[in-house]
């Protein structure tokens, strides 16, 4: 297994600790007699190559400077079809006549085989290092399939790159690329469970570059994504020393300069540029040996003339491409997307409209085109590369989308491999991104994101066994005889469509489905399919071309088929729920502590929803503000014990609303509260809301312990007991001196939305 929550959150821990030591100073090198160098450095360009920013910009740019290498993070080769159509080959070509200086493998350069890999080698006029890329044999790991480092001397200086390739390659590029034809393993990635392969690896390379080099820069495709511990780059480098800066890449992140720590509290600069050639990095390393780094975009190199001969090159082949794949074929009022409100790539974690729409496709054509019986289709996520903006759909967009060139096929599998699968894929939501996540047609089930991923893999990241308690829970299948979903029956055989990647290459880790029974293989290649789908849409405004829109899909004939694609976060086939482990059915509070946490009113904690919890002030309000939507306060709080709270916005708005005026001057958000205190509360927070008008009847002196509720919280324990807020005890005592819990405020407040729901109370 990876490195347990417990363990990361001590590392993280341990390295705040040591940057806050010993980050107060700029990044140094080892001070040289050179003067000042440049390094420009790209990552994840992913074949974008007609985009603002361009590999002719960056050579032109390059021209203007002095004492300057060009560097690249992996992943360049694959991504677009001007990466696929050739594999790669007109890329490197492009990199060649940009004076690319080095490079390291993404695990994307292994997209179009172990030769494919080895041809984009071949093809570069530049080296490519990796120091944890190996050779093995029976298990055990030999020579280095690449230079570790490379060493250039410019300016009088002399910097060593030390490549680092993501041992995720195995999974998020096909493990098969990596094994001989009976399926052994001959070529390795160092990593190791716990990431100490990987980081010894790492460390060797350092050392045997620091006897000969000036600046040592980790050159490295790992990423900074949760998904990838114990990989990432920081983890790297909170685990190495010697290293003077990190270039990175994977995980598409924007990083323009960062102080991170080493293992000898040392600063190491890491820096990454995003993706897609959206930006370029600039490295300066002076000559009294201090690192900055910044990125550059395509504004800021707007006065720049693109280099001529590298400009015909990608003129000549984007010319050549959209010729071949410009052809329209659709058009649409419909964005479909890939990514979430917050801009990141949600299909690697949820639903959304594209996903959605790719898997239809797939089911689409094998069970009307083909004319085959296939139960569900998956798509992983991260195969879907591309958001697709309203307007026309060309061949073109259909293989933005499905960039890989995998191939369809039908297999018969178990239910339980189908729920393992969805497992599998689901076992980081709703935190890190996860490649393999899997979009679904025919199919819709739901994550218990409250439940930790007990998934078991091996050093590899390939799926190994089930978990210990499964996140992924009412699965349905769709009954296109009856038009309704069925549960899925774990000893019942399905047919299932998806492609070679994931359902026989072991691609993204899915090992589950080793035993699979082949119903048809190569039936189709992805981006084939899903143009076959577009066309077969309906033209309902006459001009000739499909109209893509839920109404006109060929699959709105099937009846009860959750079909969506207005709505960008899909049709509703996969739910996430909060449910934590100590909420079940049989608790008397199980109902409203679904209700809070399905309608995010309230979040369970690290230890689950802890109903016997006391609840306090801070709490309360909380979950009063969440209910509320969390509006913003015109200002902060005035009490001095909220500056820097977890709940700091909640006590503004509590506060500005009148719903507290505090206790002895301060706040006390950390309070308990007792039952006659929430009863107060609500009352109050129910006057707000416009449901109280009379509130007492006289009912509440009736319980045994009336004599014993407080004279300033009679209104409220009236109000709540008259309204069915608070019904007491089996004695129907209402125990107003005790301590309220997490599991009856969430009772209360569910009560209280009810109540809001049906009727003033009068």
């Amino acid at each position: 297994m990876k490195t347990s929550m417990k363990r990361k959150k001590l590392l993280s821990l341990v390295l705040s600790l040591a940057m806050a030591v010993s980050l107060a100073a700029p990044a140094m090198a080892a001070e040289t007699d050179g003067g000042e160098v440049t390094i420009l450095y790209t990552n994840d360009v992913h074949t974008y190559i007609n985009e603002d920013l361009t590999y002719s910009k960056v050579a032109a740019y390059r021209d203007t400077l002095d004492n300057v290498l060009l560097v690249d993070a992996g992943d360049h080769i694959q991504g677009t079809a001007y990466g696929g159509l050739d594999n790669g080959e007109t890329i490197i070509k492009l990199m060649n006549a940009a004076g690319y200086d080095a490079a390291t493998l993404g695990n994307h350069e292994f997209d179009y085989g172990m030769d494919g890999c080895m041809n984009a080698i071949e093809w570069a006029q530049f080296p490519y290092v990796s120091c944890n890329f190996y050779h093995e044999k029976d298990g055990v790991a030999g020579e280095s399939v690449l230079d570790s480092y490379k060493v250039f001397e410019v300016n009088g200086v002399k910097i060593a790159f030390v490549g680092i390739t993501t041992p995720e390659s195995f999974t998020k590029s096909t493990p098969a690329y990596f094994q001989d034809d009976k399926g052994n393993y001959i070529y390795g990635i160092a990593g190791g469970e716990d990431g100490s392969a990987l980081y010894s690896a790492v460390q060797k390379a350092v050392d045997e570059a620091s006897k000969e080099a000036d600046v040592v820069i980790g050159l490295g495709h790992l990423g900074d994504d949760p998904s990838s511990q114990p990989w990432t780059s920081e983890e790297v480098i909170a685990n190495t020393t010697g290293l003077d800066a990190f270039i990175d890449g994977h995980s598409h992140s924007t990083v323009p300069m960062k102080k991170v720590a080493d293992k000898a509290g040392n600063t190491v600069v890491l820096t990454q540029t995003g993706s897609y050639l959206a930006a370029l990095g600039q490295m300066t390393i002076a000559a009294d040996g201090t690192i900055t780094t910044k990125l550059l975009t395509a504004e800021d190199l707007a006065d720049i003339t693109p280099d001529a001969d590298v400009k015909a090159i990608e003129d000549a082949w984007i010319t050549e491409v959209d010729a071949r794949l410009g052809q329209k074929i659709a058009d649409t009022e419909i964005d479909f997307t890939i990514n979430g409100a917050d801009g990141k790539r949600a299909i690697r974690k949820t639903e959304t409209n594209l996903g959605d729409f790719n898997a239809d496709a797939y089911y689409w054509y094998l069970n009307e085109k083909e004319g085959l019986d296939c139960d569900f289709a998956i798509m992983n996520g991260g195969g879907i590369r591309a958001n697709v903006a309203a307007g026309d759909w060309t061949y073109l967009t259909c293989k933005t989308v499905n960039t890989f060139g995998n191939v369809l096929c039908l297999v018969e599998v178990s239910g339980q491999d189908v729920l393992d699968a969805l497992e599998f894929g689901a076992r980081f939501t709703s935190g890190a991104e996860c490649g393999g996540f899997l979009q679904v047609a025919g199919l819709t089930y739901e994550i218990n994101t409250a439940l930790p991923n007990t998934v078991k893999e091996d050093d590899k990241s390939v799926w190994q066994a089930g978990p210990d308690a499964y996140r992924v829970s009412n699965v349905q299948v769709y009954n296109k005889e009856t038009g309704t979903y069925e549960p899925l029956d774990l000893n019942r055989t399905y047919t299932m469509a998806g492609t070679n990647y994931t359902l026989r290459n072991c691609g993204d880790g899915f090992n589950m489905f080793g035993g699979t029974v082949l119903v048809k293989d190569y039936i189709s290649e992805d981006y084939l399919a899903l143009a076959a789908y577009v066309q077969a849409f309906a033209d309902t405004d006459s001009d000739g071309y499909a109209e893509l829109a839920t109404a006109n899909s060929p699959l709105a004939s099937y009846e009860g088929y959750l079909l969506d694609y207005e709505t960008s976060t899909g049709s509703g086939r996969i739910t996430l729920v909060n449910h934590p482990a100590d909420v079940k059915e049989g608790d008397w509070f199980y109902d409203a502590a679904m209700y809070v946490l399905d309608n995010g009113i309230m979040n369970g904690t690290g230890m689950g929803f802890e109903p016997q919890t006391s609840v306090t002030r801070a709490m309360v309000y909380q979950t009063l503000w969440n209910k509320e939507g969390c509006p913003a306060a015109s200002s902060g709080s005035t009490f001095p014990d909220v500056e820097g709270k977890w709940y700091a916005d909640s006590a503004a708005w509590a506060q500005e609303t009148g719903l507290t005026k505090g206790d002895s001057g301060l706040y006390a958000g950390d309070r308990a509260v007792t039952r006659a205190e929430l009863a107060t509360i609500l009352t109050r927070y129910s006057v707000m809301e416009g449901t109280v008008s009379v509130i007492d009847d006289g009912s509440v002196e009736s319980v045994p312990d009336y004599a014993a509720i407080p004279d300033w919280a009679l209104d409220g324990m009236t109000f709540c007991y008259y309204a069915g807020l608070m019904t007491g005890d089996q004695t129907k005592a209402l125990n107003p001196t005790g301590t309220a819990t997490r599991a009856e405020l969430a009772a209360v407040v569910m009560r209280l939305d009810k109540l809001m729901e049906t009727a003033q109370l009068s």
